[in-house]
């Protein structure tokens, strides 16, 4: 893998924002000019698409694969290169989890109905990497009901109290 922004293809640095660093590059398996690109503010997928960092839930590597969760946008995976010609992606992984990490202000658990309860909902606060403005995600647990009033005033309490202590 060449280091930082060298070896990047044309197509991909043209859509670079002012200000933009490649952080790390590796082939993908949809060919030659189709790298996974990790910048200061976004993943590049070979499809064309970048997605920010801030919209990344998670991601999971395999030996073949990156699988992330994009927020809004369901699972999404990248075939990585394999066989003779296979990088070690290391760099690119340790970018993308650093920068996905780096989004995040704020990661609380709640549990839900009661404090005894294995089931629950996450408040989520994250801020773009050249933004100031923190942005509030609620991640319902499995099971539980969006139109439940109880569930709605849990979740609002539970921010306000949060938003303060944290001043965010």
């Amino acid at each position: 893998m060449a280091p930082f922004g060298r070896g990047v293809p044309e197509a991909v640095r043209t859509r670079l924002e002012r200000g933009e660093r490649v952080l790390a590059h590796a082939p993908a398996q949809a060919g030659p000019g189709a790298p996974l690109v990790a910048t200061t503010r976004a993943l590049y997928l070979p499809d064309g698409r970048s997605v920010p960092w801030q919209d990344i839930d998670q991601a999971r590597w395999t030996p073949g694969t990156l699988t992330f969760q994009e927020e809004g946008g369901g699972e999404r995976t990248v075939a990585l290169r394999s066989g003779p010609e296979a990088v070690d992606y290391r760099r690119l992984a340790e970018t993308v989890a650093e920068r996905v990490t780096a989004t995040i202000l704020v990661n609380r658990f709640v549990p839900y109905p009661g404090p005894d309860s294995s089931s629950g909902f996450r408040l989520v606060a994250r801020r773009s990497p050249q933004g100031s403005e923190a942005h509030w995600r609620v991640h319902l647990g499995e099971g539980l009901d969006p139109d439940d009033p109880r569930l709605a005033d849990t979740v609002s309490r539970t921010l306000h109290t949060l938003r303060e202590q944290m001043g965010v």
